[in-house]
């Protein structure tokens, strides 16, 4: 199509607003500044050591509240959205992955109806090997109390509390992904959308309209480094995965991993598949490794959007009612029925253990 006819991010909003008459727009200016982040950022990743910006240098830092370190390049992002975003007056409050506790919006500017939650830099670990990594987004409606009063002024700052919101709740979700191209993800709870960034014009234009994530694949993407720690329900999946042609699934699989969520994601939405960050016991304390808020609810509402399904293994992952702003969980998303499959497996009597001397493995170098 040639680029004339393509619609651009903006235009696209508004024929999505034109479906809500009484709507005001200011849920799609939000969602244009949260753009406007993702390509500031965008520029500061893909020149990498030669940007002059400050903090784009990879380097060690100090160690953020999930206990990580934090890289110059997270704090940059984790600064550039809140400084795009904190003066629009469309928003109540923001949270981040780097922040321990909601950013309150600064006395002099407007507040507005909308939270935003976000992990400014996904995958940042990455960017030292030059892995596509990314930015993810969630926009929630604020409680009504923390809309101005009538003479203009809050009723009262943003809590930790007002974010604690099901992920069916969210409004409009979606990530960047700063790759080969720069890629912006989007729904606005009708259907998927993906703008690719024209760089001579400085806009995302529609691409890739009414994403779609196949109900069936052959591809799954989990970390087999961490097979002694899961749970019976996946370690027989994966088992029969790796079975191929031979075992119960009767087909191939392609395992994947690249440690990089939002790439992750895309990948399985450009062309199915499973990915799998499940509950284990390698670290009691913790019952997942990703966090509830700002990654696995957006990436979870994007892929149901699409025709996907998101999970915790065991329930919908959009129908988790969050504990706090940083909680973490486990997560399982992708291609419908293998999904499907997996939170079965999770409801099923566990099979009988085949462990015993007729079933176990021979080998003349056995110890």
């Amino acid at each position: 199509m040639p680029l004339s006819q393509r619609w651009t991010l903006t235009r696209y909003l508004i024929e999505e607003r034109r479906r809500f008459p009484q709507a005001e727009g200011s849920l799609n200016a939000l969602i244009l500044d949260v753009a406007l982040a993702c390509k500031a950022i965008a520029r500061i990743v893909a020149l990498g050591a030669l940007s002059d910006a400050p903090g784009a240098a990879p380097a060690g830092g100090a160690i953020n509240v999930q206990g990580e370190v934090q890289k110059p390049l997270d704090l940059l992002s984790n600064e550039i959205f809140i400084r795009m975003n904190e003066w629009n007056g469309h928003l109540a409050g923001l949270a981040s992955e780097e922040l321990e506790a909601p950013q309150q919006i600064p006395a002099a500017h407007q507040r507005g109806r909308y939270l935003l939650v976000f992990d400014p830099l996904d995958g940042s670990s990455n960017i030292d090997v030059n892995v596509s990594v990314g930015s993810i987004f969630s926009i929630l409606r604020a409680p009504d109390e923390l809309a101005p009063a009538g003479d203009g002024q809050p009723q009262r700052d943003v809590t930790e509390a007002d974010f604690l919101q099901p992920g069916a709740a969210q409004v409009a979700a979606g990530y960047a992904i700063y790759g080969p191209t720069t890629m912006l993800v989007l729904t606005v709870g009708n259907g998927v959308a993906g703008f690719t960034l024209d760089r001579n014009l400085g806009e995302f234009v529609l691409t890739h309209p009414n994403l779609q994530v196949p109900a069936d694949s052959q591809e799954f993407a989990i970390n087999t480094s961490n097979s002694r720690f899961w749970e019976p329900p996946v370690k027989r999946y994966v088992d029969e995965c790796l079975a191929g042609r031979s075992g119960p699934r009767g087909k191939d699989f392609n395992m994947r991993w690249i440690a990089s969520l939002v790439a992750e994601a895309h990948r399985i939405l450009m062309r199915g598949g499973v990915f799998m960050y499940p509950r284990d016991t390698k670290d009691p304390a913790k019952p997942g490794r990703l966090r509830l808020l700002y990654e696995a609810n957006p990436i979870g509402f994007v892929m149901e959007q699409a025709g996907g399904r998101a999970s915790t293994g065991r329930q919908t992952m959009l129908g988790v009612k969050p504990s706090a702003l940083h909680q973490r969980i486990g997560f399982v998303f992708g291609s419908r029925h293998e999904v499907e499959r997996i939170e079965r497996y999770h409801h099923e009597p566990a099979p009988r253990d085949s462990g015993t001397p007729l079933f176990a493995e021979r080998s003349l170098f056995r110890s």
